[in-house]
Formats: structure tokens, C-alpha cells, sequence
């Protein structure tokens, strides 16, 4: 039986091994592509994938668990075997990884007292539990009973969140209890007291995420160590993520990360973030929060070794070069064929605006406050409220109080304003001019933060209330609108310009393959195509195209629904067969 240990190395069969590992997210490509972005890792040179588990995906709901199709994760893991690959596996309660709410579900937000990564009883009840299911999966594929995976980290950068030991312990020990058997680690920036904070060495070797100046880091990780310990980059940062809004996408240096990269491996090990980063697919960015509200777009490309849809880069190339002169480079064929095509333009064919296919999609729920998505038991989309605010006059002020993240305000299915982020909750003024007046509001969540303090107040919806005159607006009825049941659309409505609406297109494949979609002169919505959700657009970018997966496609008919809340469409979209992410 193989065996791995940590000590003064890391040590394979009783033989010093250095690391040389990728991170590639099961959870942001389709299944049907693992295989390819795994061989093409272990082509350039590494002997380890490394992924993420994210908990919001796998227990969407309270108690209902989901381990099929590209929620697979067994399946990833004897894929990378297959491949020849070991595995490193990061299944901590919360992952960051620009990903909704860090990973952590919705519906932990239902407790008003929940302290998320603390020792709070409940939240650690809630870990047993989906700990209990995860494990189950997976701990007979660890390298102790013949599988690839070599250790397993607890929680994830803790110490730039909080220091409760008591939480990193009994998260540990829960690991154990169901079956987790190889080494455990942590991972921290090497920055002020992060390591301090996120570390518990005598249970889990301590690891460092960076980007850069990576000799003077491993000299902060060897004086923490104390003692000859690995040294291991556990996120070596080669890219970034985008944000809507940005001015543009963001690339690295190719040679400064291959240097770095040089470095890492002189003196110890390293996992490189992202070696592929995939897609965003339906709701599922994330978003920070420093001095504002910074959404990811749908495109997690991050600049990595291989692009979102699978192309080697030059940095692949460079970084291929540095691992092949301390490690055999493998020789095989890929064995997935993957092209990308140009469908064309295409016309809407039909049209119809929201409000006309509300009772259709969401049935309302009467309530004399507002309510918001957590309450409704609803994780990600839209809300929709709606209430009569009687004859005309002047609204001198009109407040949306603890709202999140875009709102859009109606009066009479009329678009007023929209409000997003700070500008929510600034008092507006207007006249009522009908004779009788209803309220509409629609809110989206536009991706729960990932990262820090604001975690602790992601209430999506209306929190608080509706100011109207200078006092809550009561009798609601209140939409949830997941946006998982399109198939319901009512499309024999009218549409009416300005209005939030939904457009079907249809178009011929004669061939599926990879194809990238673009909306010219669409403003801000997401798109479905043949029941698959391949995410958000926004027409301020910096991404002017949606990657398209050919397995997404079907050869003949192909159906688009697109939602486009702004009011802001057109009657043509067009697909390529090369990307836009936008400037450099």
C-alpha cells in the first residue's frame, strides 16, 4: 500500500516527494472536459491536481445533499488517478475562491444569531452533518486505502477571518471522525498575524498562499515552522479574477510567474492557482467588499495555464519548460476532441415582459413586511414585491432600508430607478399621477461576498423595509424567482418597452462545439441555453462574451432564453468561435 507522510519532507513510500500541483475546480467545468483539463495538467509536468469542495452546491438546501453529474467529485478524483495524478482536497466548511458566499449555503443565514466560522454550536451541527455525507464519498479514495489523495486541508485562510483554535480544532477532529486518515494542513497569507491566526501545528502542517516574492515568504514559513518542516506554496497566485465594472481583464507577467514559479520549486513545493479556472455558470460568482461592492463577472479564466475554455497559454508553455528540468515531462495523447465553432447571428423570436409571466414562474407569498431571500428558503436570483401605495400625490421619501444588491423600482410596471449598492437606501422623491398606484421593486442578488467581515451580512432581498412618506409600506406580495424553471416562461404575453422581459431564440448546430456568445446592445440579465445556465452578462463588462460548452449543445434545434432585467435588449445575438474578455 502506498504511503504518505510529512516530516522534514513530504515523503511518498518513504521517499522525499515535492509537490508539483494544479487547482482545477470540478465545479467550474462540465464533466465531459475533467478528463482533458487533468491530462493537460499532468502533461505539463505535475503529479497533483488540487480541488475545492464547495458546500453550497453539494447540500443546496437544508438536508438535500447532490453528488451527481458535475457535482461528481468521486468521480473527479478517479479521473485524476486514471490520469496519474495525486490529489489534494480541500473540503473546508468555507473556500473563498471567488465563489457564492465562499462556498458556505444560503440558508445558514435563516439562524439571525449564526456565526459562521466560529465554535457556534449550530454552525458546527450543520458541518457534522454535511461532513457525515462528504466523507462518504471519499475517504476510501485516499492514498492510506489505494486512492490518490495525499492530505486534506482544515478550513481555508482562516487566519485572515478570525483565531478561535477551539473552531480549527474541533473542525479537525470532526475530519477524523469520519474517516480522514491522511495529513492534514492549513493555508494563510504570510502577512501580518495570518499565520498565527489560521494555524494549528500540532495537528495540520502550516502552508502559505502568495504571488510573489516567494523566497522572502518561505523564509516567514520556515521561522514559523520552528522546527524542518515542507515548504509549500499552497495558492501560488499566477493570475486574478475580474470584476463587472473593471476596466479591464487581468493578465500577469509570464515571466515574472515563471520565475516565481523557479523559486518554488528550489526550495520547496507548490499548488498553482489557477492552473484552470473555468466558468461561473448560472449564479454562482462570488463578490469582495472593500470600499464597494466588486461582483465577479461569469468567466473565471484568472489568467491561468489553461484559459477558461481549455487552451494551453504561453504560461503553460513557460511553465512547462521550468517543471521538465527536475521532472519527467509524460508523452500521451489527448484523448478528448474539442473544437470551437461560429453559429452565427440569430433573431428573437419571441418576447414577453416579466410582470405578464410572473404567475407562471412563482407563486406569490402574502406578507404584511417585506421578506427576504433567505426567508423565502431561496439562495440566488431575483425577488420581485409588489404592493399598492393608493392615489396620487407626492412621494417626498421613498427609502429601500437594508437592501440587497440591485433594485430596480416600478410604479405602475414603469421603471422609476435603479439603485445598486450604496446608492440603496439614499431617499428618492417622485409623484403618483394615476388615479390608483402599485410599488414594484426587483431586487437581485448579484453574488453573496466571499471574503472578510461583510460575509456576516448577506441577506439578499429586503431586510428591513419599504420607506414610503417617511413611514414602512405594510401588504406585500413577494415573487421568488429563482430563475430555475424558464421551461414555465408564459411567452403569449405582451411585452412592453423598458420592462424587465424574457427573449427566446432558437438556432441551428450542425456540429456541436465550444462557441462564445454575444448580446450587442443587451443591457444586464443572465442567459439558459437548453436548460443550462451559462451565466450573467452586464453590458459595463469587462466580458463581452459567454463561454458556451459544446456539451451544452445538441446537433439541430438549440433553444436561448435570455433574462434581461434592465429594460435594455435587442433583437440579434451572435455566436463566435473566439472569446472576449475584454481589454488587457
Amino acid at each position: 500500500m502506498t504511503s504518505f507522510a510529512i516530516k522534514d519532507e513530504f515523503y511518498l513510500d518513504e521517499q522525499p516527494m515535492k509537490i508539483i500541483s494544479g487547482s482545477i475546480h470540478y465545479f467550474r467545468v462540465v464533466p465531459a472536459y475533467w478528463q482533458d483539463r487533468l491530462e493537460k495538467l499532468r502533461l505539463m509536468g505535475c503529479n497533483t491536481v488540487e480541488t475545492y469542495v464547495p458546500w453550497n452546491m453539494h447540500e443546496p438546501q437544508e438536508g438535500t445533499f447532490d453528488f451527481q453529474d458535475q457535482l461528481d467529485l468521486r468521480h473527479f478524483i478517479q479521473l485524476a488517478q486514471e490520469v496519474g495524478l495525486y490529489v489534494i482536497l480541500r473540503p473546508a466548511p468555507y473556500i473563498c475562491a471567488e465563489w457564492e458566499f465562499g462556498g458556505l449555503p444560503y440558508w445558514l443565514l435563516k439562524d439571525p444569531f449564526m456565526k459562521i466560522r466560529f465554535d457556534y454550536l449550530p454552525f458546527m451541527e450543520k458541518i457534522a452533518r454535511y461532513f457525515e455525507q462528504l466523507f462518504a464519498q471519499v475517504v476510501d479514495l485516499q492514498i492510506t486505502q489505494g486512492g490518490p489523495i495525499l492530505m486534506m486541508q482544515v478550513e481555508n485562510e482562516y487566519g485572515s477571518y478570525a483565531n478561535d483554535k477551539n473552531y480549527l480544532r474541533k473542525s479537525a477532529a470532526l475530519m477524523r471522525k469520519n474517516g480522514v486518515e491522511v495529513p492534514l494542513f492549513t493555508s494563510d497569507g504570510p502577512w501580518l498575524d495570518m499565520l498565527e491566526n489560521g494555524s494549528i501545528k500540532d495537528i495540520a502542517l502550516p502552508t502559505i498562499n502568495c504571488g510573489s516574492g516567494i523566497k522572502e515568504n518561505f523564509k516567514k514559513l520556515r521561522e514559523f515552522h520552528g522546527k524542518k518542516q515542507p515548504l509549500m506554496v499552497m495558492e501560488f497566485w499566477i493570475g486574478w479574477f475580474d470584476a463587472w465594472g473593471d476596466d479591464k481583464h487581468h493578465t500577469t507577467s509570464v515571466t515574472d510567474a515563471a520565475n516565481e514559479l523557479r523559486d518554488c520549486l528550489e526550495a520547496g513545493s507548490v499548488n498553482i492557482y489557477m492552473f484552470h479556472g473555468g466558468t461561473n455558470f448560472g449564479f454562482m460568482n462570488g463578490a469582495n467588499y472593500y470600499e464597494k461592492l466588486s461582483p465577479d463577472v461569469t468567466s473565471y479564466d484568472y489568467d491561468a495555464l489553461l484559459t477558461e475554455w481549455g487552451d494551453v497559454t504561453p504560461k503553460y508553455q513557460a511553465f512547462q519548460k521550468i517543471i521538465g528540468e527536475i521532472a519527467e515531462l509524460p508523452e500521451f495523447p489527448l484523448t478528448t476532441k474539442i473544437t470551437k465553432r461560429a453559429y452565427g447571428s440569430w433573431e428573437v423570436s419571441q418576447r414577453v415582459s416579466l410582470f405578464e409571466t410572473l404567475a407562471a414562474i412563482s407563486q406569490p407569498v402574502n406578507n404584511n413586511y417585506p421578506l427576504t431571500m433567505e426567508q423565502l428558503d431561496q439562495g440566488t436570483g431575483y425577488v420581485y414585491y409588489r404592493s399598492q401605495i393608493g392615489a396620487p400625490r407626492v412621494i417626498e421619501d421613498y427609502r429601500l432600508i437594508h437592501c440587497q444588491d440591485r433594485a430596480h423600482t416600478f410604479i405602475n410596471d414603469q421603471l422609476q430607478f435603479i439603485q445598486y449598492d450604496q446608492e440603496i437606501g439614499q431617499k428618492k422623491t417622485f409623484t403618483l399621477t394615476a388615479e390608483s398606484n402599485e410599488l414594484g421593486i426587483l431586487v437581485e442578488n448579484m453574488g453573496r461576498v466571499n471574503y472578510s467581515v461583510h460575509m456576516n451580512h448577506q441577506y439578499k432581498g429586503i431586510k428591513d423595509g419599504v420607506i414610503v412618506n417617511g413611514a414602512f409600506q405594510s401588504e406585500w406580495e413577494i415573487y421568488s424567482l429563482p430563475m430555475n424553471n424558464l421551461d414555465r416562461v408564459d411567452f403569449s404575453g405582451n411585452w412592453q418597452m423598458g420592462q424587465p422581459s424574457f427573449s427566446k431564440v432558437n438556432f441551428r448546430v450542425d456540429q456541436p462545439g465550444d462557441t462564445f456568445l454575444e448580446l450587442p446592445g443587451w443591457g444586464k440579465g443572465f442567459v439558459v441555453i437548453n436548460g443550462h445556465n451559462i451565466g450573467r452578462f452586464w453590458e459595463k463588462g469587462p466580458q463581452k462574451r459567454l463561454y458556451v460548452p459544446a456539451p451544452y449543445l445538441r446537433e439541430g434545434e438549440n433553444e436561448v432564453v435570455i433574462f434581461e432585467s434592465d429594460g435594455q435588449v435587442s433583437d440579434t445575438i451572435i455566436f463566435h468561435d473566439q472569446p472576449d474578455l475584454g481589454p488587457n
